[in-house]
């Protein structure tokens, strides 16, 4: 623990709440108002009917079914969870209606191997991840990362005095062989004075930016040397069950079938978690609604030793205290009372096919408009996006440019043609460390499938105007 997170007591105040479990206590010591001085008498939602969705019905919402929400919901037995409990002060992990279902949902498809696990809310990944930072590194520290990680991973850790250490990546992600040696052969000298690393920050699933996936095998590889090393792992993965089928190119036999019809195929298929392979409690795994059902709910939770979670609890009672109650709210309502496990699975199972759908439309749409003499990609299996490597040695200037100057120029013409993807050198771990490449990040997930279509289009012209290509036939 960092002398900060050691320092941490936690609320008095949210402490002290504990004592009004018995119903003859009378609250004079908390500053909590009567939900009569809320001004929300009710709350209606209408979800989208997985009926339809199945059926391949995109109308905006046909379903029938409302989800309602008063103050009064719980003393009228209709529901344990209501607007007077979820319009005031909560606790810092969340109420405990949805801790239950989370807790369920989290025992279900990781089912940690070790007996005290437990779980807390967040506000997002970002968010417990710089409280993760806060518990476990001290400032001058280094963490472990791939090579090409979350951009603002990085912006929040560099402002706290931690840096980031990048290890090297291939079409599966982390290389263990690499992470063991950068560990090995550890010089303080050549990190400002750094200590050997204590943490590894890790998006094994959908990678962001590379969108690579690391298999089953790479997982263990990586935990043997986490194990060996006595590193923490911080598993972010919010794109954990948007793992997809391999792509078929349209000038092959057609799409691949899908051999998933039922939850128990879906779950099934993904790739096990370093939750799930956790027997020494090293992982502190960060889940997030904000990929499968919206980001705006600023909704997600933690998974580690009961340890682990207290330490968390003491940072967010006195920091973002509880998640916002209208979110909690909404998504129990949805999640527990309507869907339950096997309809959220549904919901899973349809954003799965859907972002395949347009994955296999994007790359197809690569392979139409890319110049392949330029432009190669590794077609993603999990995620939002589409990683994309330039071969930046064949622009004419390439002997009196450099590749990050070269890779502005191509960023610069390409918004002028209307086109706006994402620069690699944002996501690179080690700022400070030479670079000879040049990749781009694009999504499906951020616009209808013609705009894609056009995006590409205007890269791929972008591409040969500066590259000086003739037009291919």
């Amino acid at each position: 623990m960092s002398t900060e997170s050691s320092n941490r007591t936690g609320s008095s105040l949210k402490a002290s709440m504990k004592h009004l479990q018995n119903p003859n206590v009378i609250s004079l010591g908390g500053g909590i108002p009567l939900s009569d001085f809320i001004p929300f008498d009710e709350v209606i939602l209408r979800p989208p009917s997985l009926e339809n969705l199945k059926e391949g019905n995109k109308t905006r919402s046909t379903s029938k079914t409302t989800l309602h929400a008063t103050k009064h919901d719980i003393a009228d037995g209709t529901s344990v969870y209501d607007l007077s409990v979820a319009l005031n002060y909560g606790q810092g992990c969340g109420s405990a209606q949805f801790m239950r279902w989370i807790t369920e949902h989290t025992e279900m498809v990781h089912d940690p191997p070790y007996a005290d696990w437990q779980c807390s809310m967040t506000i997002g990944n970002t968010s417990a991840f710089d409280m993760c930072l806060r518990m476990l590194t001290e400032p001058g520290d280094c963490v472990l990362a791939d090579k090409y990680t979350f951009s603002t991973a990085v912006e929040t850790a560099v402002p706290i005095g931690i840096s980031f250490v990048g290890v090297d990546m291939d079409h599966e992600g982390m290389l263990p062989e690499s992470l063991e040696s950068v560990l090995e052969n550890w010089d303080p000298d050549a990190h400002r004075g750094a200590r050997k690393p204590c943490v590894l920050y890790a998006i094994p699933t959908g990678q962001n930016p590379t969108g690579t996936t690391q298999s089953l095998q790479r997982r263990k590889a990586i935990y043997r040397v986490a194990k060996k090393h006595d590193l923490i792992i911080l598993e972010d993965d919010p794109y954990y069950f948007l793992q997809m089928d391999a792509y078929a190119s349209p000038s092959e036999d057609g799409p691949v079938d899908s051999a998933i019809k039922s939850p128990a195929d879906f779950f099934k298929k993904l790739v096990p978690s370093y939750l799930s392979l956790d027997i020494d409690g090293r992982v502190i795994r960060m889940d997030s609604f904000s990929k499968v059902i919206s980001p705006g709910a600023r909704l997600g939770w933690i998974t580690a030793p009961q340890q682990l979670i207290e330490r968390y609890k003491h940072h967010t009672d006195v920091s973002t205290q509880s998640p916002a109650g209208l979110s909690q709210l909404a998504i129990f309502k949805l999640l527990d009372e309507h869907w339950g496990h096997a309809g959220y699975a549904e919901w899973l199972m349809h954003l799965r096919a859907e972002y395949t759908r347009r994955r296999d439309f994007l790359v197809s749409t690569c392979e139409r408009y890319l110049p392949s003499k330029i432009i190669s990609w590794e077609p993603t299996r999990a995620g939002m996006f589409q990683w994309i490597k330039v071969d930046w040695k064949q622009h004419p200037d390439a002997k009196t440019k450099s590749a990050d100057l070269l890779e502005e120029e191509i960023w610069l013409e390409s918004i002028s043609t209307g086109a706006l993807v994402g620069r690699g050198s944002w996501f690179r771990a080690s700022a400070d460390e030479a670079h000879d490449e040049v990749f781009y990040r694009t999504t499906f997930a951020a616009a209808p499938l013609p705009k894609i279509e056009e995006a590409v289009k205007r890269f791929g012209e972008t591409i040969r105007k500066l590259f000086k290509l003739e037009e291919e036939s």
